[in-house]
């Protein structure tokens, strides 16, 4: 995988889906998620405009920072996705990786609502359901990753709802099987990089993460987890 490949479900597919089906030219725009900095910097630059990066944890804010290199085109910030210091109707284009698809999924589009423009875009790309019933270690992982997947159906109707069009919508679930062998495989690889109290501090994190990888690619969990990418405008 390149040094910029985005490590999240949907891969680089999503921006990419992004940039071929967008027939707008986004001046103000905000990424929203952990792990998004090179699609940040893909955006920045594909539509030639700065960008707001915001993440919700210190950690996250830092790595952020770190692979970031102070690229003037990202600005990256730490924030609530629920409660943004963002004025009303600021953004043409909000983006979302697998970063809404939590219990406080409402709260949180409620907030992107606000402060997206009237005809503004909205590329979200959302952990779902691939059956109605699941069996115990697909609660568990959804429980354990802080994870609330609706079903496709389920997300075209939440969205309708909320008066977002639907422009364009992909099945990217495919991408999942490649996302969980990188990970294991980056994973593996730092076990041989990290110090003896960095091992114990990341040790909770690399065993949640490890259970997830194997139980889709093992276990069958790829028969019941997918990823799927909107493009939504707001009426």
């Amino acid at each position: 995988m390149k040094k910029n490949a985005i490590l999240l479900p949907g891969l680089n597919y999503q921006v990419d889906s992004l940039f071929k089906h967008l027939n707008s030219n986004p001046q103000r725009i905000l990424i929203a998620g952990s792990g998004t900095f090179y699609a940040a910097s893909g955006i920045a630059e594909h539509f030639n405009a700065p960008v707001d990066m915001i993440v919700e944890d210190y950690q996250s804010l830092l790595e952020a920072r770190l692979t970031g290199e102070n690229n003037p085109s990202v600005d990256i910030k730490m924030m609530s996705f629920e409660n943004t210091d963002y004025d009303d109707s600021e953004f043409d284009l909000i983006y979302a990786q697998a970063s809404v698809s939590t219990p406080d999924r409402n709260r949180i589009l409620k907030e992107f609502k606000r402060i997206l423009k009237t005809g503004g875009y909205f590329c979200v790309g959302e952990i779902v359901h691939l059956s109605d019933k699941y069996p115990a270690f697909i609660k568990d992982i959804y429980e354990n990753s802080y994870l609330n997947p609706l079903r496709i159906d389920e997300l075209k109707k939440y969205y309708s709802e909320r008066r977002f069009k639907i422009i364009y919508e992909e099945d990217l679930s495919h991408t999942l099987k490649d996302y969980y062998k990188e990970i294991d495989k980056r994973l593996d690889e730092s076990k041989t990089e990290l110090e003896p109290s960095e091992k114990s501090y990341y040790k909770k994190i690399i065993n949640r993460i490890k259970h997830e990888s194997h139980a889709y690619l093992n276990l069958g969990g790829n028969k019941h987890i997918g990823y799927y990418l909107f493009l939504l405008q707001k009426d």
